[in-house]
């Protein structure tokens, strides 16, 4: 899998790209993509949205 904090905007396909957390789109040309990351058990964790609507979904439901 491609690095996920990459510019997806570039010859990634989207089987490689990561999905919305929230409604499973494909993110592979979503150039306005929001992601979050935080540490959890000493790991990182990334999320990503393909737009602030579905980042907010996300938000209220944690």
């Amino acid at each position: 899998m491609e690095d996920p904090t990459s510019d997806l905007a570039e010859d990634l396909s989207p089987e490689d790209a990561p999905n919305c957390r929230v409604c499973g789109a494909s993110l592979a040309d979503v150039p306005d993509r929001k992601v979050v990351t935080w540490i959890a058990d000493g790991e990182v964790q990334t999320a990503h949205f393909c737009d602030a609507t579905c980042r907010d979904e996300w938000d209220r439901s944690q």
